[in-house]
């Protein structure tokens, strides 16, 4: 997300923090190239306009002209500006209502509500530890209920039990019923996807909205929309009152407009990010986290946050005390990556990274693939156990059995059983320094050249 905003506005920052003054032509120019940028990331033209007046208000006053470092002025300015349009602060979803709280999914047809309904009712029962109903109201797509069913299945929430024949009113009603009956904290109402032209459509989700009386109602919005998104809102907005946004598809889209357009047209605060297909993947949004990864300069937060819900403690310890006897496997090297694709994989921790973009570069240019880890995991699972605990036995013939296995080349199996015995050999030594040595020894990373990623192979975060 926001791949070419940043790309765009790292071209344009680099120029201005090389010079050691500024004159008022030199903010314009830059600014004219910020806001083609903002343009061609899908922002809403009355947002991007409003943007940049104020970003030029501040830049040009006396702030910059007496700053030491002008460039970097204008850089902080731009990223305040940035945070106050995504919202200023994270907004989290309410839970402070007499149980059972509703809360209503609406949106339009593919924008990913029932699967944002699972992943969200996950979140609320793990996280916040919740006792949660689900319930579709979708009469119209085929096949709709059935599919918040089984998805309920997978995250062990259960979902109303269908009745044919009843009218999305009548469902919501149920839905409250039983959940008032069986003691249920959260009631998730996903509702059937509309267009938001579609008057009859939008008076029904009126009317559920009446009578369920929802403590949030959410949109769940695709942000590949690009700008239409900001119509969506609007529209729902008006009939609704919304209380929040979701963003899905944010991993797919490059551009992520609708994040700042929407937010800006609305005053909706953007609750929460789809960040991949999994049922684990549902972010909270973090306008000024999101600030900092549009200008390059990562999002550390976010990065040990999610070291912190995926690396298990224990399994750490027990890591560690094999690295201190020099008895590193290729088992070990196995959870490492699994690990790094928990937290996202590469391009995941890549995006919280600062300098992103330059490093991108360098990672295209040295032809490090975001697949590679998924490879690697195919080439020591295609290992006897064995193999795994003495790499010294893998020769000739054993290579090219495993790179038939893992559907990978010979080459590929040598890269990574050259980059193990490095990684061996740099544990050995760091053991010697002790457990502190090696918290704070960066070792060899993937490719041979990004030490220093928690979670990444041969270094364990701190705790």
């Amino acid at each position: 997300m926001f791949d070419s905003l940043t790309d765009r506005l790292g071209t344009v920052f680099d120029k201005l923090t090389r010079r050691g003054a500024l004159s008022e032509s030199d903010v314009d120019g830059a600014l004219r190239e910020v806001r083609q940028a903002l343009l061609e990331a899908d922002v809403a033209l009355s947002v991007a306009r409003d943007f940049i007046k104020v970003v030029r208000e501040r830049a040009v006053g006396e702030e910059v002209v007496k700053s030491v470092t002008p460039g970097q002025m204008v850089v902080k300015i731009v990223n305040d500006a940035l945070v106050e349009t995504l919202g200023s602060e994270a907004v989290d979803i309410n839970l402070n209502a007499v149980p059972p709280a509703p809360i209503l999914m609406v949106g339009l047809q593919g924008s990913g509500k029932t699967t944002t309904t699972a992943k969200l009712a996950k979140r609320l029962v793990e996280r916040d530890k919740k006792k949660v109903l689900m319930a579709s109201l979708d009469t119209r797509r085929p096949a709709a209920m059935e599919q918040l069913k089984v998805l309920g299945q997978q995250i062990s929430v259960p979902t109303l039990p269908i009745v044919e024949g009843q009218n999305p009113v009548d469902i919501a009603k149920r839905a409250m019923q039983a959940a008032k009956l069986q003691g249920f904290d959260i009631i998730l109402l996903d509702t059937a996807g509309r267009m938001h032209v579609d008057e009859a459509l939008m008076a029904e989700v009126q009317a559920v909205h009446g009578v369920a009386k929802p403590v949030e109602t959410l949109l769940v919005a695709d942000s590949l929309t690009g700008q239409d998104a900001v119509n969506v809102a609007e529209q729902f907005n008006k009939r609704l009152n919304l209380t929040g946004i979701v963003l899905t598809r944010v991993d797919g889209d490059g551009r992520g407009g609708a994040a700042l357009s929407m937010r800006a047209v609305t005053g909706c605060p953007i609750k929460l990010l789809g960040v991949g297909e999994k049922l684990d993947e549902l972010e909270t949004f973090h306008p000024d986290r999101i600030a900092s990864r549009i200008l390059g300069m990562g999002d550390v937060v976010s990065l040990v946050e999610k070291a912190t819900e995926n690396i298990d403690e224990a399994e750490a310890e027990r890591l560690a005390k094999k690295v201190q006897k020099g008895q590193f496997d290729l088992n070990d090297l196995l959870d490492q990556l699994r690990q790094i694709s928990k937290m996202g994989g590469l391009d995941g921790l890549m995006a919280m990274l600062p300098g992103v973009g330059k490093m991108k570069k360098q990672m295209a240019a040295a032809n490090i693939d975001a697949k590679l880890i998924k490879r690697q995991e195919a080439i020591i699972l295609s290992m006897t156990a064995e193999e795994r605990l003495k790499p010294k036995v893998i020769h000739a013939s054993r290579k090219k059995r495993i790179a038939a296995g893992s559907g990978t080349s010979v080459q590929e199996v040598n890269k990574l059983l050259k980059q193990f015995k490095q990684m061996s050999g740099m544990m050995k030594k760091v053991s010697k320094m002790g457990k502190k040595g090696m918290m704070r020894g960066g070792l060899p990373g993937l490719g041979g050249g990004m030490p220093g990623m928690p979670g990444m192979p041969g270094q364990l975060p701190p705790r």
